[in-house]
């Protein structure tokens, strides 16, 4: 007997559905996909990523600012992400026609830069979501994997923490890694003074 497909929702379905439950939800690609809980070390690395781009932001006085929850909507594809790290460009966000009542963005303007802390589920950051960002054309995603949790292809055999800056160029990521006391290279902010070990350090 041939078992029936689950039905892919779409984003409106997906914010309609959405359960006032405290927990956190995305859509992969018309699949609703409950986040697992964070770690401690992983929330002390969003803190510490936060807390140092909001420093930075605030000294170069940039109409940015890091929201509590937000979702990035992808264009071509159904997916809907929630990034452990969302920088928005306030100055867009009137042209964003998701914004004021679903607190959603689909457009890079409104990003100037996006982080994922890596978790067991890996592959979404590495594959899934650089490809939907890469095509929505945010011009940077940093994945940090501080717990060397990514495959040997990207970190190294043995496996090392590493954070990866992802530079959109001519409409491609250029992925740098970092990682020991190598000080980030980000194309956002050039004079950012922050190491890989200082966010590895964080999550301790």
């Amino acid at each position: 007997m041939t078992q029936a497909l689950p039905k892919l929702v779409t984003f409106n379905e997906f914010i309609e559905w959405y359960p006032n439950d405290g927990k956190r939800y995305e859509l992969h690609r018309g699949v609703i996909v409950e986040m697992p809980l964070p770690t401690g070390q992983h929330e002390k690395v969003i803190a510490f990523l936060s807390r140092k781009l909001t420093v930075e932001f605030d000294r170069l006085n940039l109409p940015y600012g890091i929201p509590k929850t937000a979702l990035v909507k992808t264009p071509s594809a159904e997916s809907a992400y929630s990034p452990d790290v969302l920088l928005l460009n306030f100055d867009n966000l009137d042209n964003e026609p998701l914004f004021q009542k679903q607190s959603t963005v689909s457009q890079a303007a409104s990003v100037p830069l996006v982080v994922e802390v890596v978790s067991t589920n890996w592959r979404d950051d590495y594959y899934n979501k650089l490809r939907d960002y890469e095509e929505m054309g945010i011009p940077e995603y940093w994945i940090a994997d501080y717990a060397a949790l990514g495959a040997r292809k990207f970190i190294g055999n043995p496996k090392q923490p590493t954070i990866f800056v992802c530079e959109l160029v001519d409409g491609e990521y250029q992925m740098t890694a970092f990682q020991e006391n190598t000080v980030i290279v980000s194309p956002t902010f050039p004079q950012l003074n922050l190491t890989a070990q200082q966010i590895f350090d964080a999550a301790k």
